[in-house]
């Protein structure tokens, strides 16, 4: 039987060690183990790769704490624009969604266009129309509200600015949330899902739902779930460049991990992290800011659970 093991994140970016009471912290591990154990729980008991990825995503969804699902971030029209993508190592199919609003776990809305629709990406409109069909229940957006979150908005509201959740204040909750999988079969898959950056205009998208960007899963190579600063994980191709390094430079998931997150994204600018396993249920969780939300957990008896570095 195959090692099987999964990795989690809850975002990465300016997590100063000492700004964070004791309570918030244990609440963080807490999320994070319930969103970990419910994945290998999946993978212990014959699941697959993708039902586990999926599954873990949205607990972090369900939870306040992350900037996902109920805990999404506010835009500048005092909204919530949510993006989820997923994708499966074994046959590169994908499904992702953006801009979408009301939509308790938008990770499964993700997996509906994978399996359900003749596409990859829906947006906007189209996608809550999808979501409609298949009879989605639309939470109120009341669900959504989290008073943490509406004063970060507040304080930049009717500005130019926008902030990623990971700027400016330190003691603050935020973070796209992921998961990367590796099942008995040696199977992988990768799932990310985020509120976007508070404040943000004009229909903004990161690199979350983006294929190749901040998620993708290729059994040849290795499955990733990234969070950062979303421009420059776009421009860096990040997801895909991992891959791309492992399979072109015989790279090891450890050492292309790293080349990306600390060198090329650097060189151009960014920040951020990632998560990611290969086929043989290796795993790596670089990030090159003071700290990352991750968890992760082998079949080989390991597992972890952390916040700084």
């Amino acid at each position: 039987m195959n090692t099987f093991s999964i990795a989690i994140h809850g975002g990465a970016g300016t997590l100063v060690k000492g700004m964070m009471t004791p309570k918030l912290e244990t609440q963080y591990k807490q999320a994070l183990k319930e969103a970990l154990d419910a994945g290998y729980y999946l993978l212990e008991n014959g699941g697959s790769a993708v039902d586990a990825v999926e599954k873990a995503v949205t607990v972090l969804e369900d939870s306040p704490l992350f900037n996902a699902g109920k805990g999404s971030v506010f835009t500048a029209t005092e909204s919530h624009e949510m993006d989820a993508c997923i994708m499966e190592g074994k046959t590169l199919n994908a499904g992702a969604v953006s801009l979408i609003t009301g939509i308790k776990n938008p990770i499964s809305l993700a997996r509906d266009v994978m399996e359900k629709s003749e596409h990859v990406f829906l947006a906007g409109d189209g996608a809550m129309q999808f979501a409609k069909e298949l009879s989605y229940k639309l939470e109120d957006a009341s669900y959504f509200y989290d008073a943490f979150r509406h004063n970060q908005w507040l304080e930049i509201k009717d500005t130019d600015s926008f902030q990623l959740d990971h700027a400016k204040k330190k003691d603050s909750k935020f973070g796209t949330v992921g998961a990367v999988a590796c099942d008995q079969d040696g199977n992988i898959a990768a799932a990310t899902s985020t509120g976007g950056m508070t404040n943000k205009k004009w229909g903004r998208v990161g690199d979350s739902p983006m294929v190749g960007a901040g998620n993708y899963a290729n059994n040849k190579t290795c499955a990733i779930s990234c969070t950062g600063s979303g421009e420059f994980f776009i421009r860096g191709v990040v997801a895909y460049d991992v891959a791309c390094l492992m399979e072109h430079k015989n790279m090891s998931l450890a050492d292309a991990s790293n080349e990306v997150i600390n060198k090329r994204i650097l060189e151009i600018g960014g920040d951020g992290g990632l998560v990611a396993v290969d086929s043989q249920g290796h795993i790596a969780m670089p990030f090159n800011t003071e700290g990352m939300y991750r968890a992760s957990k082998s079949s080989m008896g390991t597992e972890e659970i952390s916040i700084y570095k």
